[in-house]
């Protein structure tokens, strides 16, 4: 039977599972967007979902940040990889190895920029929906009937126990 470490957060890895599924799923719809289509239609689908990519890796790698500010560490990822391809750094990657292409593309589009905003603001908006509506659900029961005690970090001025701090 796994331990359960107290001061561990279960929703943190519940959160990072569910960020790690949802990546996988974009990226194999934005790779089917890209292949199976053509057109202003796959090349706006598949940038949007190349945002919500990288909103998603970013929020894997820092699980609790709030998401207005993880969609704007994703657009600027974003951004700048679009301004590699602007001054062909981009470009120069991929005739060493092809498949950079489809990370960091070969050919600038000033429009690509607004539709990053879109993506990774519309991920944003999703994630903030869902971890509300997760912060209004109970704490697991394996935790409940663990017996471990689950409190809150104390508020400033505050001792571990909610008494206030000795001067």
């Amino acid at each position: 039977m796994p331990r359960l470490d107290p001061h561990r957060d279960p929703r943190r890895s519940s959160r990072r599972r569910a960020l790690a599924l949802a990546a996988l799923l974009t990226t194999v719809l934005g790779l089917a967007v890209r292949t199976l289509s053509s057109g202003t239609a796959s090349q706006l689908g598949g940038d949007a979902l190349y945002a919500v990519l990288v909103y998603l890796v970013v929020a894997l790698v820092a699980p609790s940040t709030r998401p207005l500010r993880l969609a704007g560490l994703a657009w600027a990822l974003c951004a700048a990889v679009e301004l590699a391809q602007l001054v062909g750094l981009s470009a120069a990657v991929v005739a060493v190895w092809e498949p950079a292409r489809w990370v960091l593309g070969t050919t600038f589009g000033g429009p690509d920029l607004l539709v990053y905003a879109v993506g990774a603001g519309v991920a944003a908006v999703i994630d903030g929906a869902v971890t509300r509506d997760l912060q209004h659900q109970s704490v697991p029961s394996t935790v409940q009937d663990s017996g471990a005690v689950v409190r809150p970090h104390p508020a400033r001025g505050e001792d571990h126990d909610g008494a206030p701090e000795a001067r």
